[in-house]
């Protein structure tokens, strides 16, 4: 049976090991709503856990809620390049960073468009760096209850604690901050490098 979705911003741990475990569909036709990840994931940095934002552009007034696949992504400020200048200082002497970078690098030099299709284009470059071919197939509308897919989209709630269980692995600040688990799968990437998939896929969704 197929697995729904939500495509975020370089997906958490354990979305991401959802996405290499299952044959995903990709939601997109709900309303885009805040304190998600579908514009945010988090990173280890030397002062802790750290959250990098995508800015969005609001829509107001009379055209109240958007659909997640028309959401629009604010290029006012230049946030691309704070964020793979985060990345860079976070994961410079990670053991895998310079062997990942000139890939990951070009999605923070072309300019973003539709948050949802940028979503897609993260993890369909972490699949490239996995040697794996991630899931193209959208869905088409909402619905509420889906009795022919399984239903993961409440992975994409930021404000909730995940019941699954990640192992431990070593991080950059480790020894300075103790083990941050689930956080953005370019943690799991830098520190793991091409032990990455088989961490996913060893990894238990019984939760």
């Amino acid at each position: 049976m197929k697995t729904l979705v939500h495509p975020t911003y370089f997906p958490n741990i354990i979305t991401f090991a959802v996405i290499v475990q299952n044959d995903v569909i990709w939601e997109g036709h709900d309303n885009f709503q805040k304190q998600t990840y579908r514009n945010r994931c988090y990173i280890a940095t030397d002062q802790g856990k750290h959250m990098l934002n995508i800015p969005i552009k609001h829509v107001g007034g009379k055209e109240g809620r958007q659909k997640y696949h028309a959401v629009e992504v604010d290029n006012s400020t230049n946030w691309q390049k704070l964020h793979w200048r985060t990345l860079e200082t976070a994961y410079r002497t990670s053991p895998f960073f310079e062997f990942y970078e000139d890939d990951l690098k070009p999605l923070f030099e072309e300019p973003a468009s539709l948050l949802y299709d940028f979503n897609l284009k993260t993890i369909a470059i972490i699949g490239e760096c996995l040697g794996i071919k991630t899931p193209m197939e959208r869905n088409v509308s909402f619905e509420k209850k889906s009795k022919e897919l399984i239903d993961s989209r409440l992975l994409v709630d930021a404000k909730k604690s995940p019941t699954i269980a990640v192992d431990e692995y070593a991080q950059v600040f480790g020894e300075r901050n103790g083990f941050i688990a689930n956080l953005s799968i370019l943690d799991l990437l830098f520190n793991e490098g091409t032990n990455t998939l088989t961490f996913l896929k060893n990894l238990s969704l019984n939760a």
